[in-house]
């Protein structure tokens, strides 16, 4: 059989009496054909399209002002449900009245500034934005066979000749995925480093150059070909499961992503202590050892805010034991008293579970009588033996029986103590195609496994403990995933420079598709060689990545604590640069809560008409203030680096540097090249031992000053960290900064916005430290129109309510004042 994509080109034109015979014997040769059918009539029912057809009922529906989701189902067959879609219905979000012309070869659908052009035979859709081209299908719904003989349905689309597309999820390709041809079907692939094809998060999604996103809304298994088979098609091709895709549109990256998130879901604001230092290994064998590892952090001035138990707290054997989901009471006699002590520090605990159930666990009976598990084609319970851990069941996430079933056991460890949740092999990682869901067949329900598993543990926790906010720390899931407030990452990646390579990339690619928070086993999880300095670089990244999550197997130990006393001393100060940055970090969680805005950004969107800046991979944005460049190779003392446009200031020593060229850098083990825009505001605490001790009642606001910036602003969020939909509620607050400059001298306004509620524990009022960077001579400072009295020393700025010093080696001019959160204006020199 040929494959999928090679359709005939005559099937993309008009179908005249020739080509139809053209089309008729071609097809007939591969058993591919298009399967939209003719028009028959259509229907507009609010923000829905209705169109039948020969074959099936076709349907947009349009979300938001640039979105159109496409659904086709063929006669005869029960529509699939979509998992990438947000609950909301269509229309919600549409300001405008979709508008539909009726033409005689073709009906228009508009959406705000978005159109579908329909055209009835063939019947194939193009897309408009703001009027001008900008996607166009090639062939609308087809199905046939892969050259394996499997069958197959999808859609196929034009491609431009420059058109770049990232996306498709975790793999190692280089940020430009056009010209491959990549499986959809979720997978780890152990010890990878510096390429994979395909991985535990496959997304059937692109971001393309042209500005626009599609994903195809189907969660069998299949493939997604970006050029590769056609070097002008684009195609998606799946064994089953739902026939459907969304398009959205953007006039920017951040406002294509922002309408993506809008309709597949955003992502709830994460618990305050999750942005902490999270202890892990594979893993914990008992309680002493918890203990003791623990007692290392705090003796050794290392905060943590959470510790993980892997494998081992429910059995001494890695194998035989999965599916027991209770305490190993021999390796851990006291486990509630233990959850307890940690709490009492601020410590919380995270347990791994998987959604395997072996015939050999406590469970296994159970499940069976609970009906909680895959059967085969009988009915009966599906067991498997081609699995590590032994012979196993799988549970049915899709089953709500079976969903409530295995929440009762969630219930549960969080009435012990648990906070939170390790879902582990969620791909899952063994999956037979013979095993039934009740939705469907393995194959064609694989990809959103992971999804459905995190829905549950999201949506039942809000309901049995809504006052803690969900974490679910999970490598595989769908499109959309997002809304279930998931932290992925990526996979059982190799120790050393190999692994530590291909982490930017792999967290930029889902960043732009919902899924911010993605992020590495820092130090790598798999190899029995330590390189020191891979390390000690891996882990400097970490500060700038979205979860701070040290995890690897023996013999290498993953916590920095039990390290050289170098690498200690190194590593130490970073950790505890994390810890001073929450606030920083926490309002980049609040945007991306709000925006769907990437916490790491790649550096094109600094400049979108720089199509080279999209293959970037090695350097990015950590929020808008920092520019971040990982050393990822050995014994480099300078390291070299393109600076995009603007002013920079290096975060460690303020040098300063004009970007839009590249840049050398001096290095040694202790420096990871980090720059910070001018007109940037950064807010920091002091130094805090975990989330439970926070506290912004005393803040350092950084403002980076620079003669080519005349008006800048910035923002801090704050609310309890721990309260669900905190913001929607009104128990938060913003604070807000400015800074303009020219011949009256620097002007920084404060200001604050109170949420109706505010929050437990907001601040009546803040201690202040205003430092302001590159200030190039001691000048006179107001505040609200009164003169503010200058010191000798740093150390005697809070001797006075108010008062500055200069530091003229560091250009550095410190303001510390008192702040009672009413609006206030300083005035630095005339």
């Amino acid at each position: 059989m040929k494959r999928l994509s090679h359709v005939i080109s005559c099937a993309l034109q008009p179908l005249q009496l020739f080509q139809r015979a053209c089309l008729l014997l071609l097809l007939l040769a591969s058993q591919l054909y298009a399967d939209a059918g003719q028009y028959v009539s259509h229907q507009l029912d609010g923000a829905t399209l209705s169109i039948t057809t020969s074959t099936g009922k076709l349907t947009l529906s349009a979300h938001g002002e640039k979105a159109f989701a496409v659904h086709f189902v063929p006669q005869g067959k029960q529509p699939f449900p979509s998992f990438a879609l947000h609950g909301e219905a269509a229309g919600t979000n549409v300001k405008r009245k979709v508008k539909l012309k009726d033409k005689r070869n073709q009906l228009q659908l508009g959406n705000g500034e978005l159109t579908a052009l329909i055209h009835k035979n063939p019947l194939t859709i193009e897309y408009l934005h703001r009027g001008k081209p900008l996607l166009a299908e090639a062939a609308g719904v087809f199905q046939g066979e892969t050259a394996d003989g499997e069958a197959v349905s999808g859609f196929r689309f034009k491609l431009d000749k420059d058109e770049k597309l990232l996306g498709g999820g975790e793999r190692v390709l280089g940020m430009d995925r056009r010209g491959y041809r990549l499986p959809l079907y979720n997978e780890p692939h152990g010890e990878y480093s510096t390429h994979s094809e395909k991985m535990n998060y496959g997304l059937p999604a692109v971001m393309s150059s042209d500005k626009y996103i599609l994903l195809f809304d189907n969660s069998a298994k299949g493939w997604l070909d970006a050029g590769k088979t056609e070097s002008d098609i684009l195609s998606f091709e799946a064994v089953g499961g739902r026939l459907a895709y969304l398009v959205v549109a953007g006039d920017t990256y951040p406002e294509l992503i922002a309408n993506y998130v809008a309709v597949t879901g955003r992502q709830p604001m994460p618990p305050r202590w999750s942005l902490g230092y999270i202890a892990s290994r594979f893993g914990y064998r008992s309680e002493q050892e918890a203990r003791d590892t623990l007692a290392k952090f705090e003796q050794q001035e290392f905060p943590v805010d959470a510790i993980i138990f892997d494998l081992y707290w429910f059995g001494k054997d890695i194998q035989g034991h999965m599916g027991n989901l209770q305490w190993d009471r021999e390796a851990f006699p006291e486990p509630e008293k233990m959850m307890a002590d940690f709490a009492s520090k601020g410590i919380k605990t995270i347990l791994i579970t998987e959604p395997f159930i072996l015939t050999s666990s406590g469970k296994w009976d159970e499940a069976v009588a609970n009906k909680a598990l895959a059967t085969d084609a009988e009915g009966k319970p599906f067991s498997f033996s081609e699995f590590y851990f032994g012979t196993t069941g799988i549970v049915d996430i899709f089953d709500p029986q079976a969903a409530d079933w295995f929440w009762s056991i969630y219930r549960g460890l969080m009435e012990q103590g648990a906070s939170g949740w390790w879902c582990d092999l969620a791909e899952p990682e063994k999956h037979p195609a013979e095993a039934m869901h009740v939705l469907g067949s393995a194959d064609e329900v694989h990809n959103a496994y992971g999804h459905e598993w995190a829905k549950v543990l999201f949506e039942n926790q809000l309901r049995d403990f809504p006052g803690q906010r969900p974490f679910i720390l999970i490598r595989s899931g769908f499109a959309g995933s997002q809304r279930y407030g998931i932290f992925p990452w990526t996979g059982d990646v190799k120790r050393g420079w190999g692994g530590l390579k291909p982490q930017v990339e792999l967290s930029l690619q889902m960043g732009l598709l919902g899924l911010a928070y993605t992020h590495s086993d820092l130090g790598g999880f798999v190899g029995d060689r330590l390189d020191e300095e891979a390390y000690v670089r891996w882990l400097q990244y970490g500060v700038f990545q979205p979860i701070y999550r040290p995890h690897g197997i023996e013999p290498v130990a993953p916590e920095p604590v039990f390290h050289s006393e170098k690498v200690r001393d190194i590593l130490r100060q970073y950790v505890q640069l994390r810890y001073r940055m929450t606030p920083y970090n926490y309002t980049l969680a609040h945007i991306n809560s709000t925006t769907g805005m990437p916490l790491m950004r790649p550096l094109f969107f600094s400049d979108e008409d720089n199509l080279a800046l999209m293959d970037n991979a090695r350097s990015y944005f950590w929020g808008d203030a920092f520019f971040v460049s990982p050393i990822t190779d050995p014994s480099v003392s300078q390291a070299r680096f393109y600076l995009p446009d603007g002013v920079w200031f290096d975060f460690w020593n303020d040098q300063r540097y004009s970007g839009g060229r590249k840049i050398t850098r001096d290095v040694d083990l202790s420096t990871l090249p980090v720059l910070v825009k001018a007109g940037a505001f950064v807010p920091m605490v002091q130094q805090t031992v975990n989330a439970a001790s926070y506290s912004s009642a005393q803040l350092t606001l950084h403002y980076y000053h620079d003669a080519s910036v005349r008006r800048a602003s910035g923002q801090m969020y704050e609310d309890d960290g721990e309260t669900y939909q905190a913001y929607e509620q009104g128990k938060y607050e913003l604070l807000e900064f400015s800074a303009s400059s020219g011949g009256n001298g620097l002007t920084i306004e404060l200001q604050r916005q109170q949420g109706e509620a505010g929050y437990e524990g907001m601040p009546d009022a803040r201690r202040m430290h205003l430092v302001l960077h590159n200030i190039e001579a001691e000048a006179e400072v107001e505040m609200g129109g009164t003169s503010v009295n200058p010191v000798g020393t740093v150390d005697a700025l809070d001797t006075q309510p108010s008062a500055s010093y200069y530091d003229p080696v560091a250009r550095l001019l410190t303001i510390a004042f008192d702040w009672d959160h009413k609006p206030l204006q300083l005035q630095i020199g005339k």
